[in-house]
């Protein structure tokens, strides 16, 4: 049992994936937190056999055995990942003011939950910060003494934020051409490559041919000047690689299952909130470029599609 107890609200996205799911939910039952709000996506009519895990996901929400109040929005029918976990979360800031966000495949360390509550509590009025998250890619490099620093990128397995961050926060990304024309990105990331990497990627998301919601959130925040913290351990294990994965299907990946640590506490917060250039630099060269689970298939697939289209063109220019 932990030594202190849990006053945040914990969203939780689940699909069809009930191992996963429980071994997830057990550790947000030691935690007990006061409200469990739980965003479900449904089933999709050509995958026979995935309405029955899907059904067996959600009964597992139905274990709750704390004092909880427990909020469900369960779809029907697949929305896919791009409007179910957008939407979902727009849900959930519709009725807390700020929120731990944790998906079904990705397992915290016991101790990410009161990390999260104390940092939602310590930033809570700092416009500045956009998130905090448990997840750590630095790969034991530990880039600071103190238990976290400051980055742009807002990693996702694990996270926290507030309304006033997630109001930000736009699926269709109207802002993306007026940015991209203005050459914005190049004033944010400072670097070619960087801005040719998410200048590709925006525009996919943009024309909705990427299914995922989560750069649009990097998106939102690289717009607004936002810092994100990150621990300085890695808080988090992502274990949803393999077959069921919608976005990692690959076990080789060096992301899959990362081993999880535990912070100690008190926390040991840095007197200045300054971003870690060279911790972003290694994420940027790595996770974003590099060697990247995802990105790496979407650039790839930027030179098909663009070639198909009137947009051939442009990703020439930025090239």
């Amino acid at each position: 049992m932990p030594d202190w107890q849990l006053k945040t609200p914990v969203a939780f996205i689940i699909f069809k994936r009930p191992e996963e799911t429980e071994r997830v939910f057990a550790e947000i039952r030691n935690v007990k937190p006061p409200k469990l709000l739980v965003v479900a996506d449904g089933p999709r009519a050509d995958k026979p056999g995935e309405d029955g895990d899907c059904d067996r996901t959600r009964a597992i929400i139905e274990r709750v055995d704390w004092d909880c109040e427990v909020l469900k929005n369960y779809a029907d029918v697949n929305l896919g990942c791009r409007r179910r976990v957008s939407s979902g979360i727009d849900w959930v800031f519709d009725r807390v003011e700020e929120a731990i966000i944790i998906e079904d495949d990705c397992l915290p360390d016991p101790t990410f939950f009161r990390f999260a509550e104390e940092l939602l509590d310590r930033y809570r009025d700092d416009e500045r910060i956009m998130s905090i998250s448990g997840q750590n890619v630095q790969f034991g490099r530990k880039r600071t003494d103190y238990s976290y620093y400051f980055s742009r990128y807002n990693h996702c397995w694990s996270w926290a934020s507030w309304r006033r961050a997630w109001q930000h926060y736009d699926l269709d990304m109207k802002l993306w051409p007026e940015i991209r024309d203005g050459n914005f990105l190049a004033d944010v990331l400072e670097d070619p490559q960087a801005v040719k990497v998410w200048t590709n990627t925006f525009q996919l998301c943009y024309e909705g041919k990427i299914d995922t919601w989560d750069f649009q959130w990097a998106f939102a925040s690289f717009i607004q000047n936002g810092m994100n913290i990150l621990a300085n351990v890695n808080l988090a294990s992502n274990i949803g690689h393999g077959s069921g994965g919608t976005h990692t299907a690959d076990v080789s990946s060096p992301y899959n299952n990362m081993a999880a640590e535990s912070l100690t506490f008190p926390l040991k917060h840095p007197p200045f909130a300054i971003r870690d250039t060279q911790a972003d630099k290694f994420t940027q060269n790595t996770l974003y470029d590099y060697d990247p689970p995802l990105l790496k298939k979407v650039q790839k697939k930027v030179h098909r599609l663009l070639k198909k289209t009137k947009l051939y063109h442009f990703s020439k220019i930025m090239q």
